[in-house]
């Protein structure tokens, strides 16, 4: 083989090399780009979610106190009861 069709042999492995690399450079950045869009929503469902756990669990902790109250007055008709049978 000459020196001209290494030459060029390698002329072409560089120039396809470079393609490659340029390709590659594309797909990175189009992934980088696919994560940012995808941590931004993660953030928001997360952010969303967090509000709709505290409302959830405000209601509950209400509902508890609600049955807690509920309970102690039933106690009291209870006593009231059980004294007036006696």
């Amino acid at each position: 083989m000459d020196n001209e069709k290494l030459f060029d042999l390698m002329t072409k492995m560089y120039a396809d090399l470079k393609a490659g690399q340029d390709d590659l450079k594309k797909e990175v950045k189009s992934n980088t780009e696919n994560i940012n869009k995808l941590s931004k929503t993660v953030l928001h469902i997360e952010q969303d979610h967090g509000r709709k756990l505290d409302a959830l669990f405000d209601g509950y902790k209400q509902n508890s106190e609600k049955l807690t109250r509920i309970e102690e007055e039933v106690s009291k008709h209870k006593e009231i009861i059980l004294k007036r049978v006696k």
